[in-house]
């Protein structure tokens, strides 16, 4: 088997693995896994998704690292309680308005234009593999006409990590994909032409920090990522405007 047959195969395996996370992420943000559960047998979660026991592997060890679940071992794996950070805890209900949706913006450009001016500096080429990675599976899914929340939190969550100090990771973890502003406001399915041109400037973004870290530029990565989430927090604030 030469390299060119092996590639395509690699990148679809990668696709289904975010989309599978996606799926059970929501299945646990909306409460239809509950904390404590055990999730489906391997075997099961593949007959039902329709996809290789890799993919399901992949997935899971994914949601671990998201603090999602817990594998334990022999017995098998399970739901982690949403609550492990009460310190940093937002509550997912406070977030149904916008105005506290706008006020978590505000907190995550204060948290993460420093981590991403930190990753510049301190980011490892294993860090930028997965926040690639991470970003691939964001265009994929948008592309593809589906939302990739779970993607765009992951995203943001490597960055916290290649700033090599754990408080940042814990921060996003404890923050959760619901800091997504689209996880708690957008609820349509599917991606239309005007949607589709917002979570492609969503990407060029995203595309210009991972830049700005690859190049170890730290006021760059700052500016980058102050950019992309004032333009985030500009977009809901004149949503909330237009509601007076």
């Amino acid at each position: 088997m030469n390299t060119p047959e092996v590639a395509p195969e690699k990148r679809k395996s990668r696709s289904l693995t975010y989309e599978l996370v996606d799926q059970l992420s929501a299945d646990i943000q909306n409460g239809s896994l509950q904390s404590g559960q055990k999730l489906p047998t391997e075997a099961a979660i593949m007959e039902r998704f329709g996809v290789s026991r890799t993919v399901v592997r992949e997935a899971i060890s994914k949601l671990q690292a998201a603090s999602l679940v817990e594998t334990r071992h022999g017995i098998g794996t399970f739901v982690l309680a949403q609550s492990e950070s009460p310190s940093f805890r937002v509550n997912p209900g406070q977030l149904s308005t916008l105005h506290d949706v706008i006020a978590l913006l505000e907190l995550r450009i204060s948290i993460e234009t420093e981590a991403a001016a930190l990753a510049a500096v301190r980011r490892t080429d294993g860090n930028l593999r997965v926040m690639q990675e991470a970003m691939n599976a964001f265009s994929g899914a948008i592309e593809e006409g589906r939302d990739a929340i779970a993607a765009d939190f992951q995203f943001h969550h490597e960055i916290a990590r290649a700033t090599q100090n754990n408080h940042f990771a814990d921060m996003m973890n404890s923050l959760g994909a619901q800091s997504i502003p689209r996880a708690r406001l957008e609820t349509a399915p599917v991606v239309d032409a005007t949607r589709l041109a917002y979570l492609r400037r969503v990407h060029q973004e995203h595309e210009n920090i991972l830049n700005a870290i690859a190049a170890q530029d730290a006021e760059s990565a700052r500016a980058a990522m102050r950019t992309h989430l004032s333009n985030s927090r500009d977009r809901h604030k004149k949503g909330a405007s237009s509601h007076h």
